[in-house]
């Protein structure tokens, strides 16, 4: 995954007047999932689902890591056509719990993305600092992480100031990645050894409790890897005809990604043995070093660390806005609806999140993998499932365009999916992430005394998408 979500739109759906433009269709909101799903992701995962499934029978982790996504696609095409807006699961979450608990939810999802995004962005910096040691195999752990902090602190430098370019850097990404994940798979096929890729060890496919422990691990990875197939949810006022488009960009974009990152997980293993994958920290300069020389490879690691530093400065960037956007909305901490006086961006966001990735960049990959996925199934996934039934029983007249297939078969599927991945997510990830969600709780609780809000004061039930639907 390479960016963080879009910020919550205000406290209202757009009206007629200021409305975005329906102007993507079903082949642009595809490319905009699928440029958000890719990143640095593949290049520093694929080792680690190796590792996690004891073989090349990883790809069984990626086809599990695409059903899920797409049972859970089938909850988010539904409210993103229902709710169309630029707040993904805040608008979700403040529509369908303000009836029992006021601003709790969306307050609690404000509040976990200030986790959950930068722990993204300090996978770009690891991944980063992992292809770093391709030049520079003597670099010492303390060295990698004094690189890290000073990479964050170069991102956190360059977005202090108005950012008008957001489109242009998006698309520099896109470039950039496309070009490295091409020439990894062409040097990968152009040396392919199936004795290598489908050289299983005894006892792969057996069955039992180590197979699915290894198979939840590697799903923990997987699901990492196909987060950002919800982009479109986050932007579903801008796309023509939601209730077509949205579900089908869903769709499209995890069929695409699922067959890209098989083809490279095969074509990796098919030169490198999977027992030496599995503890590479550059293992796509591997690839393109044995087929093609180092001179490629070279140029392909380049690619790489470009990709992971603007991965990181586009994310920070948006993530920025999301806490600023709540705080402007009344629902979140006023500080964070601060702008700077001269630049007028979020400078106490950015400043925040910034911090927060440079402390999480010292942890292992593999634990921040698991933290941030344990504490997205809380508050987002497990939450919009519930969303889903609620709103379908509270606003039963809510214009959807979009109605998720055999509802609630889906719905299941992907809660008994995040249930799997939560439980393989790990004692200290499970921890984090309920100890950060309590957190969250006591702070929201503190914050609604000073403002009032429920429970200190009335709810304040606010159906916007109905009201907005009956004034035509």
């Amino acid at each position: 995954m390479s960016d963080a979500p879009s910020a919550p739109a205000s406290g209202e759906p757009a009206g007629q007047a200021d409305r975005f433009h329906r102007t993507l269709g079903v082949i642009p909101a595809t490319a905009v999932n699928m440029t958000q799903m890719c990143g640095i992701g593949p290049f520093i995962t694929i080792p680690l689902i190796v590792a996690a499934m004891g073989g090349p029978q990883a790809v069984l982790g990626w086809i599990a890591g695409a059903i899920l996504a797409m049972a859970d696609g089938q909850v988010w095409a539904e409210l993103g056509a229902s709710l169309p807006g630029a707040g993904g699961t805040y608008l979700y979450l403040r529509e369908a719990f303000q009836y029992r608990t006021g601003k709790l939810m969306p307050f609690l999802f404000i509040w976990t993305a200030m986790l959950f995004i930068p722990l993204i962005m300090s996978t770009g910096i690891i991944g980063l600092v992992s292809y770093l040691r391709f030049f520079l195999p003597q670099l010492t752990s303390l060295q990698g992480h004094l690189i890290g902090l000073g990479v964050t602190a170069l991102v956190v430098v360059a977005l202090y100031r108005r950012i008008e370019s957001v489109k242009v850097l998006t698309t520099v990404l896109w470039v950039v990645m496309v070009a490295a994940v091409t020439l990894t798979i062409a040097a990968a096929y152009s040396g392919f050894h199936p004795s290598l890729a489908f050289s299983y060890p005894r006892g792969a496919f057996s069955g039992g409790g180590a197979f699915f422990a290894g198979l939840g691990a590697g799903l923990v990875i997987a699901i990492y890897d196909y987060l950002g197939y919800n982009t479109t949810a986050y932007m579903a006022d801008e796309l023509k005809q939601p209730g077509r488009v949205l579900p089908r960009s869903i769709i499209f974009s995890i069929l695409g990604i699922m067959v890209f990152y098989l083809a490279l997980n095969i074509g990796v293993l098919g030169v490198v043995p999977w027992r030496e994958a599995a503890h590479a920290t550059s293992v796509a300069s591997v690839v393109v070093t044995a087929n093609w020389g180092h001179a490629a490879a070279d140029v392909v690691t380049v690619l790489i660390l470009i990709t992971a530093f603007a991965s990181v400065l586009t994310g920070l960037l948006g993530g920025s806005r999301v806490p600023y956007n709540a705080a402007k909305d009344g629902v979140f901490f006023a500080a964070f609806g601060r702008l700077h006086p001269r630049g007028g961006f979020p400078h106490v966001a950015l400043i925040v999140l910034g911090v927060i990735t440079a402390v999480a960049s010292f942890f292992t990959l593999t634990t921040i993998i698991s933290i941030l996925t344990a504490v997205i199934v809380i508050v987002q996934a497990v939450a919009q499932i519930v969303a889903l039934t609620v709103l379908r029983r509270r606003q039963p007249g809510l214009r959807r365009p979009y109605r998720q297939w055999l509802y609630p078969l889906p719905s299941l599927a992907a809660l008994a999916g995040w249930i799997y991945v939560y439980a393989s997510a790990g004692r200290v990830a499970i921890e984090w992430s309920v100890v950060w969600v309590v957190a969250g709780v006591l702070a929201y609780l503190g914050w609604a005394r000073v403002t009032s809000a429920w429970p200190f004061g009335p709810k304040q039930i606010r159906e916007a998408y109905l009201a907005l639907q009956r004034q035509g």
